[in-house]
């Protein structure tokens, strides 16, 4: 892919995150300072694995699209409309609705598994915040692009695919002059069963694909449906936002054990990002591909602190001082 485009994709996976971030303190939610910090933390350690990655671009060798790259970005947009198809004119809601689609084209068509499943969070978008669907592939055709200008940045990292979604969202809802949905606070009682949701499913999806050998897509998309499913029968109070939390989740779940080492690092991922989900809850809401992004800032933040020490100890090294 050409250097120019890739940067562009580069910025894009770094913009998106920071809007959702600045959104989120820039709301005016009932919370602690504590959990108020938890953007600025996840910004400043996510630092590092975005300086990584813009000196691996800066040293890696052009490559141009091809044939393929088409094919993954026709299928991002079309899988954007079908979900949101799905999604607000079938009545089946968000989280079903981008789940159902992941995992059968995740099972019939594994090749265009990630590209459909990218664009399947863009058809999560709300119908208050798109309610048409020249918007919807408006924003599946800038997350098509984009799939395909980032096909080598950031790669491994859960809440890649729904970053991208939510660039494509933001992009289109900005040319179309929308606006977002009302958001709101979310009752301090339920926070303790978010960071407990979060947690399980992130391990669950990777437990799915590590000894169920099912693929990452597959994995996320089947422990989204479940949850999409169950959560409002078991707890119809509170059945929506756990489902939610849970898909958001599955999410961290898909990350590559070369970013993610281990279950327990999923795990502090997972509670990551239940934390998040929790501060962004005011911010653009009713954008598809805010709960990857959610997901995605919590990985960078995580793999960022076990980066963190490394980094240190080379700079200290190279200071006169530490000579």
């Amino acid at each position: 892919m050409y250097g120019p485009v890739r940067l562009v994709g580069y910025v894009a996976l770094l913009v998106t995150p920071a809007v959702l971030l600045l959104g989120a303190v820039r709301a005016p939610p009932d919370l602690s300072i504590g959990l108020l910090s938890v953007p600025f933390g996840v910004a400043l350690t996510g630092t590092v694995v975005a300086e990584t990655e813009r000196q691996r671009l800066s040293s890696a060798d052009a490559i141009g699209l091809d044939r393929t790259d088409t094919v993954d970005a026709l299928a991002v947009a079309t899988a954007a409309v079908l979900t949101y198809g799905l999604n607000v004119h079938a009545g089946l809601g968000p989280v079903r609705a981008s789940a159902l689609v992941g995992l059968a084209v995740g099972l019939v068509l594994p090749q265009v598994g990630g590209a459909a499943y990218c664009g399947s969070f863009v058809g999560m978008v709300s119908s208050t915040v798109l309610p048409s669907l020249e918007g919807v592939a408006i924003a599946g055709t800038v997350a098509g692009l984009a799939f395909v200008a980032t096909a080598d940045v950031f790669g491994g990292f859960g809440g890649k695919y729904g970053t991208l979604a939510l660039f494509g969202c933001l992009t289109s809802v900005t040319l179309l002059g929308a606006d977002y949905a009302a958001g709101s606070t979310l009752v301090w009682g339920v926070v303790p069963a978010i960071v407990v949701v979060a947690v399980v499913t992130a391990v669950a999806t990777v437990i799915l694909r590590t000894h169920a050998g099912a693929s990452a897509v597959v994995a996320s998309a089947a422990v989204g449906l479940a949850a999409g499913l169950a959560f409002p029968i078991v707890l119809p109070a509170l059945g929506s936002t756990l489902a939610s939390v849970a898909f958001c989740a599955s999410f961290v779940g898909m990350s590559s054990a070369d970013r993610l080492e281990t279950l327990g690092q999923v795990a502090g991922a997972g509670l990551v990002c239940g934390l998040v989900y929790v501060v962004v809850a005011p911010a653009l809401a009713g954008a598809g591909g805010k709960l990857g992004t959610t997901a995605f800032v919590s990985c960078l933040a995580v793999a960022g602190g076990l980066e963190l020490p490394t980094l240190v100890r080379s700079r200290v090294g190279q200071s006169p001082l530490g000579r």
